[in-house]
Order: C-alpha cells, then structure tokens, then sequence
C-alpha cells in the first residue's frame, strides 16, 4: 500500500492490482482480482466487484457499484449513483453467474449522475451520458446522449462542450480548446487536431469557463 492509498474503513480483497496513486475511501469495497489503474479516484462506499478492469485516472463518484463483465478504459468518469449491470434479463431463481453480459466503457466517456447503462453494449471514446438517462445500446465517439430511453442530443467536445452547427466545411469548432470536430462519415465524429488515444496538452488540461459561462456565452453570441 506505499503507493496507493485506502481509508481505513475500506475494504480490498487480495489478490488484486491497485496503481500508484490511487485513493479509495471510506467504506468502498474492491473485491478480489480486480485490476484499477493509476492515479484512480473511488468514491464513497463504491463496490468495484471480482475481474473488472479499469484504467487510470478514472474517477468513479459515490454509491457506484462496478459490476463483474465491466471495462473501464483511462479517463473516465462515473457520476453519483449511476448504474452497471451485467445481466439483461435477471431472475433470482436462475443463475447466470457465467452468463455475464460485457460492457465497454470507452477512453474519456463520462456517465452522469443516475443515468442507468444496460449491460452488453460499449460507450464511444468522450461520449457523454446525461444524468438519469437510460443507454441501452451502442453510443458512438463524442456523442450527447439524453432521455428514456436515452437518444443521441447532438455532439459533445473532448471538453465537454456541445458542438454548435458545422460550418460550410462540415466542421464544428470546440470554443473551449478551438479543437475541430468534423463527421468522417455519417455518425461519426472526430477530432481533426488530436487523436483520441493522445493526452491532452498541459496548455488545454485546465478548464478556462464554467458550464454556466458557455450557455451566457451562447445567448450572446461571444463564444
């Protein structure tokens, strides 16, 4: 444990793997053969459950469980309260411990507060799950998601900005990080000045404007 860190009141079953710089606090639960990156982030009394595996700098908010059949790639963020499953069509009379559906969390992807992913299906690269939606199939790259059951609402930036209208070239410019966006073909999107596997530039890693600042920005038209 010299370089991660666990509350006391935590619990991490052994054997796992935990990387350096890791915090998991109070009354969360890491169950045995997990496997969690660096530089992690488990919220309060989380349940991250046996063969999940999840990279780094995942940031995972209180009362989230991750449920067996789960694969969290780096720089992804879970809200408060947001659900995982791993079967479809649950019975408590039959058992399927070995008939656990896969789902894929994909690089940068956020899931908001209460949003529910039904299980056997993958969230694109930097999509993003508005809060209390319900996903129940495939979401691609840098794509908005919203409602019940949950509807593609336009695109998101790798910033987490929504994408106005394309311009004449078809491209849309993140006002944030001035990063453009443009559909390959239709449905998807991707960024013409950054990959989606490359970090972030120290230079664009730190927010300039609050989300409240981007919809004045908007009415007013000074983006």
């Amino acid at each position: 444990m010299s370089d991660y860190f666990v509350h006391e009141s935590a619990y991490v079953d052994q054997p796992c793997e935990i990387g350096g710089g890791t915090k998991i606090w109070h009354f969360s639960h890491i169950m045995k053969n997990a496997r969690i990156g660096k530089n992690c982030i488990i919220g309060q009394n989380v349940c991250i459950a046996s063969d999940v595996v999840i990279g780094s700098n995942v940031k995972i908010q209180n009362n989230v469980s991750v449920y067996t059949g789960t694969i969290i790639e780096d720089d992804v963020f879970l809200g408060p309260s947001c659900v995982l499953t791993n079967v479809t069509n649950p019975r408590s009379q039959i058992v399927r411990h070995s008939l656990y559906e896969k789902t894929i969390i994909r690089r940068g992807a956020t899931i908001g507060a209460n949003a529910t992913i039904v299980c056997g299906i993958e969230l694109g690269c930097y999509c993003f799950i508005a809060a209390g939606a319900v996903v129940t199939k495939n979401v691609p790259n840098y794509a908005l998601m919203a409602g019940v059951p949950a509807r593609q609402d336009g695109w998101i930036s790798r910033h987490g900005i929504r994408l106005g209208k394309p311009d004449t070239e078809g491209i849309m410019i993140c006002p944030e990080s001035s990063y453009r966006y443009k559909e390959a073909r239709p449905g998807i999107l991707k960024c013409l000045d950054l990959d989606e596997e490359s970090p972030l530039p120290a230079d664009k890693a730190k927010g300039t404007f609050s989300y409240d600042e981007f919809k004045k920005r908007t009415k007013t038209g000074k983006l």
